[in-house]
């Protein structure tokens, strides 16, 4: 690939302007564009919610709006730095493919190739037999991370799940009486928020809503929603005057149960259309081997649901259970320069463990930050 001197600061700047449609384009991905005449922006623009223009015909139509007179002399073999590969197929808007033909750009460069079977590298393909110059794969890495959900979730049909979840220094999420707020100070809980805004929705086990009565919401100002609220809760044990329930006509919630088609309980089907009644969606799911929600099932329906990221702030129980089963993709741990001390203290991973040291969960490429007093360790799981 044929690299120009300022193409890289050009992409560095469709990276940043991606950045702007952070949780607001779920589950498409986070795209910016740049259109560049003899070393002159004319022309910028990004993905900016889910449904509308993509980055590619914002940053055109930018340029016309800024050069009202001769906007198409102007395109016209320009070079357009795009983080990821135009599409080339029909779906919320037509193909911005169409629209760099159409507008006679001369030359595109490309972070990364779209993993989305429509695409694919035939956006590529239809650009180059019609004559433009094509570069791909600058800043690719960049690239790539800055969609890590995106691309998990296209190749698998499953949510990118995020285990969260802070503890003191010597590793409990509570004290022995079940105390927990707040192990971590306001720069570690707004971090939290920020991550929830980035989510499409936050998954926790019901132990978490009976104890702690919590809104799961984003207090952002700038939050365009809150995250869709997913209760494990095998046997609809959630409280009615539960802030979450009260709060479900708001934000949308979805309480997950086990289903016993051979053993009716007329007691727990009450319950699921008292739910109902208060907007909750209720979801049947089959249990696992060992009684509990089928999480891989779960994630394979949530899924078909265009939810492509949960925050995942379970109680240790359910943390194990998503461990075990393999539907973690990354794991945040927020450590605070507390000792709580005490064995019926709770540590964030409980449930019955792993019989040997080698069976242990695995981690790689960690990132560490320091936010005000506490730490965030973040490390992707390794998938064997």
């Amino acid at each position: 690939m044929l690299i120009l001197q300022d193409d890289k600061k050009w992409m560095k700047h469709a990276i940043k302007l991606a950045k702007r449609g952070l949780g607001k384009v779920n589950p498409n991905p986070m795209v910016g564009a740049v259109i560049v005449k003899d070393g002159v922006l004319i022309g910028e623009g990004w993905h900016e919610e889910y449904g509308g223009l993509h980055a590619e015909r914002n940053a055109i139509i930018d340029c016309k709006n800024c050069y009202k007179s001769n906007w198409d002399v102007l395109l016209k073999d320009a070079t357009i730095y795009v983080t990821l590969e135009p599409c080339c197929h029909y779906g919320k808007t037509p193909p911005c493919t169409e629209a760099i033909i159409q507008n006679s750009i001369g030359r595109v460069v490309i972070g990364a190739v779209d993993p989305n079977p429509l695409v694919g590298g035939k956006g590529i393909k239809i650009l180059k037999e019609n004559g433009i110059t094509v570069e791909n794969g600058l800043l690719e890495e960049e690239c790539i991370k800055q969609n890590e959900i995106f691309f998990h979730y296209i190749k698998t049909n499953k949510p990118y799940v995020v285990m969260k979840y802070a503890m003191t220094l010597d590793g409990k999420i509570s004290t022995y009486t079940g105390h927990s707020k707040w192990i971590t100070g306001e720069v570690s809980r707004q971090h939290v928020h920020d991550t929830r805004k980035r989510l499409k929705a936050i998954m926790v086990g019901i132990n978490t809503v009976i104890m702690d009565n919590p809104m799961l919401n984003c207090r952002l100002k700038d939050s365009p929603s809150d995250p869709i609220r997913i209760i494990c809760d095998s046997n609809l044990r959630i409280p009615l005057n539960s802030n979450i329930v009260k709060t479900a006509k708001n934000i949308s919630t979805i309480v997950v149960c086990i289903c016993d088609d051979d053993n009716q309980d007329y007691n727990k089907d009450e319950k699921k259309k008292e739910l109902e009644r208060n907007c909750i969606k209720v979801l049947e799911i089959k249990a696992n081997s060992k009684g509990q929600i089928d999480l891989n099932e779960l994630m394979m329906k949530l899924g078909k649901m265009n939810i492509d990221s949960i925050l995942l702030e379970g109680g240790s129980t359910l943390n194990f259970s998503a461990l075990q089963s393999g539907i973690v993709s990354k794991v945040q741990v927020y450590i605070a320069p507390k000792i709580f001390g005490g064995e019926a203290a709770k540590t964030p991973v409980g449930g019955e463990g792993v019989p040997f040291a080698y069976e242990g969960f695995k981690l790689e490429k960690p990132i560490i930050k320091m936010l005000g007093e506490d730490f965030l360790l973040e490390y992707k799981i390794v998938k064997e």
